[in-house]
């Protein structure tokens, strides 16, 4: 059987997540760290919280995201002020 998982999920529920961080995280927590689920959907947590609560996201939305990153849509976001 398929799992279904929604967001907000507790990340300790995500049976079977092989979690990942960008080669740019630092050693101090400051991670965003992803996980392909079975069903394809992507899940996100804060690495400071392994526990939870992961954020779940289709392919199309996280390829969105990742792309408006690329081209800069977030870029003051990384910014003080």
């Amino acid at each position: 059987m398929e799992e279904s998982y929604s967001n907000g999920v507790s990340a300790e529920a995500v049976e079977g997540a092989v979690w990942r961080k960008s080669s740019r995280s630092n050693p101090y927590g400051n991670c965003v760290e992803l996980a392909v689920l079975a069903d394809g959907r992507v899940a996100m947590r804060n690495s400071r919280h392994p526990a939870g609560p992961a954020l779940v996201y289709t392919r199309a939305e996280i390829a969105a995201f990742v792309q408006g990153a690329k081209d800069g849509d977030f870029d003051e976001l990384t910014t003080a002020g």
